[in-house]
């Protein structure tokens, strides 16, 4: 799994050479092999997401708030990190913004699996599709560029939710 290739890039050709904190950056930028998985790694990487979502499920709102944001902030970290490493502006195999995206998806429901269902095709759809503005967020340079597509496709997701909420068809 570990030597899967991606644009002519080995994950641990990229790990090579760095220190602890290179290396952390790296398994978090695949999310801890997701990334690395044959097929679809951004699929891979949404549905890697759930448990951290679900732990996170016995968070207050706040707290919910301020982990999503410290997520933001190591998504994009590791993000832009594993991009120079690699020199592959938006390698495939980082799938960490999946995981913020997805999460922002969600993060203020109650993690039921009729929420984390629809959250999870619905995220999946903005993120392939990527409507306006998605695809001009896209374009942002660097780390910001690959967390914050990802995090618009959640807003996305996350509207469509409440709609589907207010509706009456999701409880």
């Amino acid at each position: 799994m570990w030597q899967r290739r991606f644009d002519n890039v080995s994950f641990r050709g990229v790990m090579s050479g760095c220190d602890r904190t290179g290396k952390a950056l790296c398994v978090v930028a695949v999310w801890f092999g997701s990334g690395l998985l044959p097929g679809a790694p951004g699929t891979a990487g949404t549905v890697a997401a759930l448990p951290v979502i679900l732990l996170a499920g016995c968070l207050g709102s706040v707290g919910k708030g301020v982990f999503l944001t410290l997520l933001i902030c190591v998504a994009v970290w590791s993000a832009e990190f594993y991009r120079l490493r690699a020199g592959v502006e938006d390698p495939p195999e980082v799938v960490v913004d999946e995981v913020a995206g997805f999460f922002t998806a969600v993060v203020f429901w109650s993690p039921s699996w009729v929420v984390l269902l629809a959250g999870f095709v619905l995220f999946r759809f903005f993120d392939i599709v990527k409507p306006f503005p998605v695809r001009r967020i896209e374009r942002l340079p660097g780390g910001v560029g690959i967390v914050a597509d990802d995090l618009a496709a959640g807003g996305y997701s996350a509207l469509c939710l409440w709609g589907l909420h207010s509706a009456g068809i999701l409880m």
